[in-house]
């Protein structure tokens, strides 16, 4: 399996001078999902705790509603009865919403974007079995100025590369419950996501998830298919972004740097 990292060779240009170095840079690969064999999804990610990212990937695509309906998730083998690391297939339970999917839900989707590809509107939206309007769950906004610096300590990949998103999943007391690092925003959020659905954990009532770039309406929409009832970002969130946290009952924070942050949907859980 290839790694997370890949050493390059490059020219570094500074103050008149050239130099010869070599640099990590983060590694980007394919991974196919099959789902019973047959093709569901390309996705292009940092390698690494790919079975999460699968879990992840099929639980907020709507693919299964329960982690159980995933019966195994296992890397496929090739003609020559090598494994194949960049394809992995799902055996889904016969009561998977999904399990007919491949083949009429197929996508690609690109490092930067997890909805390119999807062949309508109507795919794009999915429908959660958790309800977080309910949640009575409430954050301090000193908690909440504490993650980014938490999360930005735990990214070691990032440290390396420079070149890494990272999602961090939060207790309401600022406590950091799992981390992962991917090219890919919402991989990092599938990859998250995956893992909790893996334990048992779902729905992950009472906790906050941060993402490290900009909430998208795609990671909001991750978020409540986890049943998280607290989305923050560093950076800003997009206009439906908002439109769905505000209708569905989540709480969304953006532009969270410092003691600073904006309180998008949901202000009443965010207690002073």
């Amino acid at each position: 399996m290839a790694g997370v990292t890949a050493k390059r060779k490059l020219l570094h240009i500074e103050d008149g001078t050239q130099v010869v170095r070599f640099d990590n840079v983060v590694a980007e690969e394919p991974l196919e999902i099959r789902i019973d064999g047959a093709a569901l999804a390309v996705t292009m990610r940092t390698p690494g705790n790919d079975f999460e990212l699968a879990a992840g990937f099929l639980l907020t695509e709507g693919v299964v509603t329960r982690s159980d309906q995933i019966r195994t998730l296992r890397y496929c083998v090739g003609e020559d009865e090598t494994q194949e690391f960049n394809v992995l297939n799902a055996d889904l339970s016969a009561d998977a919403p999904g399990r007919a999917a491949g083949g009429e839900r197929s996508f690609l989707m690109t490092s930067s974007c997890g909805l390119c590809g999807k062949t309508s509107v109507d795919t794009v939206r999915a429908r959660s079995s958790f309800d977080v309007c309910d949640d009575t769950v409430a954050v301090t906004p000193t908690v909440l100025a504490s993650l980014p610096d938490q999360l930005r300590e735990a990214q070691r990949v990032f440290d390396r590369t420079g070149g890494l998103h990272a999602a961090g999943l939060f207790s309401a007391d600022g406590d950091l419950v799992c981390l992962r690092e991917d090219v890919g925003r919402h991989n990092a959020f599938d990859k998250v996501i995956g893992w909790a659905a893996l334990e048992g954990r779902l729905p992950l009532r009472g906790h906050v998830i941060l993402a490290s770039g900009r909430a998208s309406f795609e990671l909001t929409q991750k978020a409540l298919m986890a049943g998280i009832p607290v989305l923050a970002s560093v950076s800003a969130p997009s206009s439906l972004a908002v439109q769905l946290a505000e209708e569905v009952g989540m709480t969304l924070v953006g532009f969270l740097r410092g003691a600073a942050m904006n309180v998008y949907a949901g202000e009443q859980r965010v207690s002073t």
